[in-house]
């Protein structure tokens, strides 16, 4: 059974840090993409980051760039974000996805940036 747990969400006032997790099972891990998106509420979900399976090249949304990192660890199946400088924009559901032969989703976890 494929599952993808996320979890760090919070609220947190503007320049802080969080850090997300991503916990997954039930799939050969390091062969897949790893990527975060995110939907803010009224607007469609958008991708936010992504780390591959081989080489773990990364690449980032533009709003992101230098202040987000995401990261992997195929031993322990996990892919984390940390997400530094954070905005008011930056509030959403973030979901974590892996894509390779097939493509899943976590549930998401809420991120609200407010102070």
């Amino acid at each position: 059974q494929v599952q993808l747990v996320e979890s760090g969400g919070g609220l947190v006032q503007p320049g802080g840090s969080l850090r997300l997790s991503c916990a997954a099972s039930g799939f050969t891990f390091s062969s897949y993409a790893m990527s975060w998106y995110r939907q803010a509420p009224g607007k469609e979900r958008e991708f936010v980051a992504r780390i591959r399976g081989v080489g773990g090249s990364t690449n980032y949304a533009d709003s992101v760039k230098g202040r987000f990192t995401i990261s992997r660890d195929n031993a322990k199946n996990t892919v984390d974000l940390q997400m530094n400088a954070l905005k008011p924009e930056d509030t959403a559901v973030y979901y974590c996805n892996a894509y390779y032969f097939h493509n899943y989703w976590g549930q998401g976890t809420q991120v609200a940036v407010s102070s």
